[in-house]
Order: C-alpha cells, then sequence, then structure tokens
C-alpha cells in the first residue's frame, strides 16, 4: 500500500567461452546482453529512479575501447539505456564493425538499479562509477546495493593517505578507497615483474594476469560498517560481489561452465537461465564471489561471518514473492496473525469479510484465510460431535454447520493515479482518496471488514484514501492487519527509512508520553542522545528504545488507529499488527528486525538511529 524506497538491484554477467561460442549455441553474439537486460528487468521492483550498465571486453588491442558504460535516470531507464546501446550497436555494425569490435559485447556484465535513500539524485549519483587509467588492470567499474554507516571514518582513511575525494558520499568515497588498494596490487606486481625482467607490452599482461582481487578487499573491506553487496569489474577482466559479514543485503549467484551470474533475488537468476532453485546458491555473509581474468571463479571468506541479521523487511516486503521459500513465509505471516484477528471481530466469523490492499499483501491474505479455516474446520468437528453426543445428528443440523464458510472478496481495487497536481488544500487529498476504488455489494451493511496489509509504515495511504473507501462499504468495524510488526526505528543500511517522524509508531508514541504527562521521558532521550554525538560508533547506545518502553504494543498500536482515522469515519476502526515473535517463526532465517526492536546489527546503527532522534527534538524533520 505504501511505496517505500528500499535498497538498489545488482546483476553481473561473466561469459566463459568466446563470444562466437553464444553467437553459434544460441544464435546470438549479444547473448550476455540479452541475460543482463532479463536479470535487470526482473529486478526492476527494486530500483525504478535509475540504472546503469557496465561492460569490459577482453583482449582489446591498444587504440580500442574495451570499457563500457551506459546510465539513464527515470522509471524507463532500463529501456532506454537498452535502447542506446542496440542504436550504437546498429551504428557499428552499419560501419562494418565485426563482432569483436561492437560497443558493450564483451564478456563481463555488470547492472544495477537504483533507488535513493540519501536525498541525493543526479546522473553523476547513478551507479556504475567508473575509474579510468590507461593501465587495463587500473581501471574499475563499481555498482552495489550498500549503505555505509561510517562514511566519516572511511573519509578520514583515505585522506590521511594523501586522497582528495570529490564528493563526501559512500560511492565516491568507496571508488576511491578501492581505486586506491587496486592501484597498490599494480605497484605490487609491477616491481614483482619488473624485478624479473618484464618490460613494456609483457609487463603489462603479467599484472593483468596475476591480479589478486582478494587482496584488494581484505585492505578496504575491514573499514566498511553497514548492510551491502559491493560488485567490481576492473578493466583486466577481473570481477567480483561481496556480501556483508551479517548478510543484511541478500545476494545469490550460480555458475556453470558457460556463465557465472550474480543477482539480488534468487527466482530472477532462475527466470533468466531456467533454473531450479536448488542450482541457485545464497551468497554467505562476509563471502565473495571472484571470478578471475582467465574465467576461474572461487568463492572467498573475506571477512569473518558474524551474527547472521539477514534482512527480515526483505523478505515481507521488498523481495520478489515467486521466490519459493517467501512465498511460503509471507503465506504463515498470514497465518500467525488469526488469533488476534478473532479477537478483533469477536470470534464472529460469519459476519465478517476478509480482504487485502493491493496488491503486496496478496500471499498474506491467502495465508490469513487458510488459518482462518483450519480454525473453522475444528469448531465444524467439536459442533458435530456435540450434535453427535445429543443424539442430533440430523441432515439438516450437519448442512447448518457445514455450510459456515470464510468469507473472502476482492473489496480494494488499485485504480489508476490520479493526478492532483491543480488541486489544492483539502480538494487534493479528496482526489488522492481516488487512487484505491471498491468492490460495491462485496459485503453487508453491518459486517466487519478485515483487511490485511504487508506493513503500515507511515500509514499515509490509510489516512487520505484507504479508511475513507473502505468505510463506504458500511462495515460496522474495519480491522486494518499489517503481517509486519510495528516499524519504530529508521533503518541506516539502505531502505528509504530514516526520519523519526516518519514512523507512524513512533508518532503515536510521542503522543502517549504527552497525553500520560510523561514529556520527561523524551527529554531524557534527547539529552542522552545528545551527549554520544561525538562517541565512537562502538560506544552508541539506541536509547530511542525508551519512548516504546511504557507502552504495551497494543497500546500504540490503538494510538495509531486514533491518529490514522479521519474524520467521517463511520466504523469503528482497528489496527493489528504482526507481533515480532511471530514473525520470526515464519521467518527463522531471517532475523534481522533493528526496524522493529532498534536492535542494529552494526555499530553505526546506534549512532544513526540516535542522530535522527537528535534531528526530530531539534526540529530538523527533513534531516537524516
Amino acid at each position: 500500500m505504501e511505496l517505500i524506497k528500499h535498497e538498489c538491484g545488482i546483476a553481473m554477467i561473466r561469459l566463459l567461452k568466446p563470444l562466437s561460442y553464444y553467437e553459434e549455441k544460441y544464435g546470438t553474439a549479444m547473448y550476455g546482453l540479452n541475460k543482463l537486460y532479463l536479470l535487470m528487468e526482473k529486478e526492476h521492483n527494486r530500483g525504478q529512479e535509475a540504472a546503469g550498465v557496465g561492460a569490459v571486453k577482453l583482449d582489446a588491442l591498444p587504440g580500442n575501447e574495451y570499457i563500457f558504460r551506459e546510465r539513464a535516470q527515470g522509471s524507463d531507464a532500463i529501456q532506454s539505456i537498452f535502447g542506446s546501446i542496440g542504436r550504437q550497436i546498429d551504428e557499428a555494425r552499419r560501419n562494418g564493425a565485426s563482432t569483436d569490435e561492437l560497443p558493450f559485447l564483451g564478456e563481463v556484465y555488470m547492472g544495477h538499479l537504483r533507488y535513493s535513500t540519501t536525498g541525493r539524485s543526479g546522473m553523476s549519483y547513478v551507479h556504475p562509477f567508473m575509474r579510468r587509467n590507461n593501465w587495463s588492470a587500473r581501471n574499475l567499474l563499481l555498482c552495489g546495493n550498500f549503505n555505509m554507516t561510517n562514511v566519516d571514518e572511511i573519509f578520514e582513511q583515505i585522506t590521511a593517505v594523501g586522497q582528495h575525494p570529490r564528493l563526501y558520499a559512500d560511492t565516491f568515497l568507496l571508488l576511491e578507497q578501492l581505486g586506491h588498494a587496486l592501484d597498490r596490487e599494480n605497484e605490487r606486481l609491477f616491481q614483482k615483474h619488473h624485478d624479473a625482467g618484464l618490460k613494456a607490452l609483457d609487463l603489462s599482461a603479467a599484472i593483468a594476469r596475476d591480479l589478486n582481487v582478494s587482496n584488494i578487499l581484505h585492505r578496504c573491506a575491514p573499514t566498511w560498517d553497514g548492510g551491502y553487496v559491493i560488485c567490481g569489474i576492473v578493466g583486466n577482466g577481473d570481477m567480483w560481489a561481496m556480501r556483508d559479514p551479517n548478510g543484511i543485503r541478500p545476494a545469490f549467484y550460480y555458475r556453470d561452465e558457460e556463465i557465472v551470474v550474480v543477482a539480488s533475488e534468487r527466482p530472477v537468476i532462475q527466470t533468466a537461465f531456467d533454473l531450479q532453485a536448488s542450482d541457485v546458491r545464497e551468497l554467505l555473509p562476509g563471502e565473495a564471489i571472484i571470478v578471475d581474468r582467465d574465467g576461474s571463479s572461487r568463492i572467498e571468506q573475506i571477512l569473518e561471518g558474524r551474527e547472521n541479521k539477514r534482512c527480515s523487511f526483505e523478505r515481507i516486503y521488498f523481495s520478489r514473492g515467486s521466490d519459493e521459500d517467501i512465498y511460503v513465509e509471507r503465506k504463515q505471516l498470514g497465518k500467525n496473525l488469526v488469533p488476534q484477528v478473532l479477537e478483533a471481530v469477536d470470534n464472529d466469523i460469519d459476519r465478517t469479510v476478509i480482504s487485502f490492499i493491493p496488491n503486496t499483501a496478496e500471499v498474506a491474505f491467502y495465508g490469513l484465510v487458510e488459518g482462518i479455516e483450519d480454525h473453522l474446520i475444528k469448531a465444524k468437528i467439536e459442533a458435530i460431535k456435540k450434535l453427535s453426543s445429543a443424539g442430533e445428528l440430523t441432515d439438516d443440523n450437519i448442512r447448518n454447520i457445514l455450510s459456515h464458510r470464510v468469507r473472502k472478496e476482492k473489496v480494494a481495487i488499485k485504480d489508476i493515479k490520479l493526478r492532483t497536481f491543480i488541486a489544492e488544500g483539502n480538494t487534493r487529498n479528496d482526489l488522492a482518496a481516488h487512487v484505491y476504488d471498491i468492490t460495491y455489494g462485496s459485503i453487508r451493511p453491518g459486517d466487519n471488514l478485515v483487511a490485511i496489509d504487508d506493513s503500515i509504515v507511515r500509514g499515509t495511504t490509510l489516512r487520505e484514501s484507504i479508511l475513507r473507501i473502505l468505510d463506504r462499504l458500511s462495515p460496522r468495524k474495519l480491522v486494518i492487519v499489517s503481517s509486519s510488526p510495528q516499524v519504530r526505528y529508521p533503518d541506516c543500511y539502505g531502505i528509504d527509512m530514516s526520519r523519526m517522524a516518519e514512523f507512524i509508531a513512533f508518532r503515536a508514541a510521542i503522543a502517549l508520553l504527552k497525553e500520560r504527562g510523561m514529556e520527561d521521558v523524551i527529554e531524557s532521550v534527547y539529552s542522552k542522545c545528545k551527549a554520544q554525538e561525538n562517541f565512537p560508533k562502538e560506544e552508541c547506545v539506541n536509547y530511542v528504545k525508551e519512548i516504546y518502553a511504557p507502552f504495551t504494543d497494543e497500546e500504540i498500536a490503538a494510538k495509531i488507529a486514533e491518529l490514522l482515522t479521519p474524520k467521517g469515519v463511520r466504523a469503528e476502526v482497528e489496527i493489528v499488527y504482526q507481533t515480532v515473535e511471530n514473525m520470526h517463526r515464519a521467518i527463522p532465517n531471517h532475523p534481522g528486525d533493528w526496524y522493529f526492536t532498534g536492535d542494529y546489527p552494526t555499530p553505526g546503527g546506534n549512532r544513526l538511529v540516535s542522530h535522527a532522534f537528535v534531528n526530530y527534538y531539534e526540529g530538523r524533520a527533513n534531516a537524516r
């Protein structure tokens, strides 16, 4: 229901055979490019602000381009990029270029889909980033799905060795840091092979052949604090993708004798290459997949794996629901909500309609319905037993019991996105309320209406649209169900949830503190957060937890319902959230829950949540 800009998408391909092999087997030398396009389209959900493609051609002769990059902004960036690439290839063919001379037809590819999570936009921030040099093994293409929480420390490290970054942003700084390590690796090999008597082209070829990406990653990665999958291609053809040691951000790979593929999600690789789930492997925390210039690949542990903090919100909301494990997990999230939903409707199943708010909550809806059906089956069995023991087991009585069913309807429909730029004041909200439409007659006046959503983060769409339109159906009670727990804390690992005041759960807790004369809690938290502004990140504590400590989950949920219910809504409104415990039961292998609990997986998280609260308290509502 609410669009949350989240982490980016990455895709990498390394062709292990000559281009002529793919041309003969698959009918086109553009096999790699076509697969990259498919991977990126299948990951389009992960980034709709901008996209970029990079390619490296092996064994190009001096004087010929061997590194290519194309970037574009906007929701149609992928089509724009590949359209431009196609036109460049067609033009080169018309000018008589052979297959080996065509632009972008290389052996190594990377693709990136971007969501801005830092407020910075513009082409200069679109991946892949590129570092140019006349030595092939000193060129670098860089992209990733990441956000570093210790940009200040990385900045200090690289300036201490004499570098002068152009911009203070994590991607620029990583490019400089990795580029510096790449230079050191080149210098090591230069000295080694020069001392062995190699010169000129032989020396350059030896450096390109022997470059060790592992040395570069081992030099840089220990300084990184954040959630990340960082991908690089060196101009000599070496390629890598590395995952953070807590596994916060996802990465999957597949390799055979023809190809090595890396992507942010498993099903996109399955679809692009017609694979089974078991064929695609997960890159484990702290690991890197490295493909050398000669095509040999290996998995290497760059950083020791730490406590598993794979992101739970990734499974609830961000990733494609076509992944077989995610599908099961999302259904279980719905099933786990059955006791709370039944309590909210006073167990009156006959007068309750179950629905969902389009469209990402549909799988959880199936799980909720199945769970209520299971509950109803048990109730029917007990009722039949009672009839039997009373000697009243007649056809009519049995039919009456079996006729009880879960009533499920598609109540809300996502309509066209109406343009509201010509409206002002309240008329804008009136128009916004029509972004969704309802199925008239789907419920009877006086029924309860239960509508499940995957998450309720800000609550804006509920307040401005959903509750108003559902109320038109004249339900007695509206129960809005969130398959995720209350989002209480900002993310700092690459998702656009960074300001405290955005969270309806936070606003509810603050309102409760003020109502109950407990403003001293707010003052105390501010003082503690302010006092640790200059602490090392390892010494920072998440004092924002104290804002929520005086209240139960149910008290905060009740206040959220009050804050989000617009004037004029006639139905009673209740909001039900998944509990953290039930979420973990549904998603046992992805325990990263800092959004809900404030238990950040890295020290930088505690520092940034403290900073976010200080910004809120001091009135810097738009500061991060």
